[in-house]
């Protein structure tokens, strides 16, 4: 008997994710239905969407096309596809990957004792984000403060928030100072994973979106670099809220830090 070849397995990859794109119905991931859907199931470019992938790369996935995707990309795709545990399996034995352990197909979270540091902070806006400036926890404060609750998940990330919610840019009146270094220490970031393909996308993606984050992104050097604003105007009646910021490392292996906002005098 001849063994398994990537090459006979992508067929039966293709048939696997199609089959399961047309099985979904709008409804079954939230989104609205509309009449006159030709495609059963649901269209390639909204698994993209939900998954927060590029949809050329998801359909050259989905094609069976010789492209090399991480375990990231597959997790995604698993959760925009619903696939449960043995299903999510087979998906990552098709594609010649070795299963995750089930944890690593949830959202990342914080121990409880972290979000419990968060809680106890009060008076003080504090949330934990990963290499990709993914909102992974936060606390009563920074909700009020950012509206995390209120988002959609692939939202919940502080560099797109700032470069893509034309109501956030609104409300951040040292915008073209603060901006530059967020984007400066998201380079940084980058550097410690040019590779990973989430951070890449989500690059692109913004270079789409906004031409300051493009031509910041493209400059050699950025001089200073911050996590967080320095400045924020309250949502209810545009009071203006400042802010000194600390960095605590919450989890060295997955990257993952808190941000505290200290308010000062304005």
């Amino acid at each position: 008997m001849s063994g398994r070849t990537l090459a006979r397995d992508k067929p039966d990859l293709s048939e696997f994710v199609t089959r399961r794109r047309k099985n979904l119905t709008p409804a079954d991931v939230g989104l609205p239905t509309t009449g006159g859907r030709r495609t059963p199931g649901l269209r390639r470019e909204e698994v993209a969407a939900l998954a927060g992938v590029g949809l050329t790369w998801y359909t050259w996935f989905e094609q069976g096309r010789d492209i090399q995707v991480s375990e990231s990309f597959l997790l995604k795709i698993a959760k925009a596809l619903k696939l449960g545990d043995a299903d999510c399996s087979h998906l990552f034995l098709l594609a010649h990957r070795r299963p995750p352990p089930p944890e690593a197909r949830q959202w990342p979270s914080v121990d409880p004792l972290v979000q419990h540091v968060l809680d106890d902070l009060t008076e003080r806006p504090a949330y934990v984000s990963n290499l990709r400036w993914d909102i992974i926890a936060w606390n009563a404060a920074a909700d009020r403060l950012f509206a995390f609750s209120d988002r959609e998940q692939h939202d919940r990330n502080i560099i797109r928030m700032v470069f893509a919610d034309p109501d956030l840019r609104r409300r951040l009146p040292q915008w073209k100072e603060d901006a530059p270094r967020l984007v400066a220490q998201f380079r940084h970031d980058l550097a410690a994973a040019p590779d990973d393909p989430d951070m890449l996308w989500l690059v692109e993606d913004l270079k789409k979106v906004s031409p300051d984050f493009r031509r910041w992104m493209e400059q050699p050097s950025m001089g200073i670099c911050a996590r967080g604003v320095s400045g924020l105007l309250a949502e209810d009646d545009d009071t203006l809220l400042s802010f000194d910021h600390q960095i605590l490392t919450v989890d060295e292996h997955r990257h993952l830090k808190m941000i505290v906002y200290f308010p000062t005098a304005a």
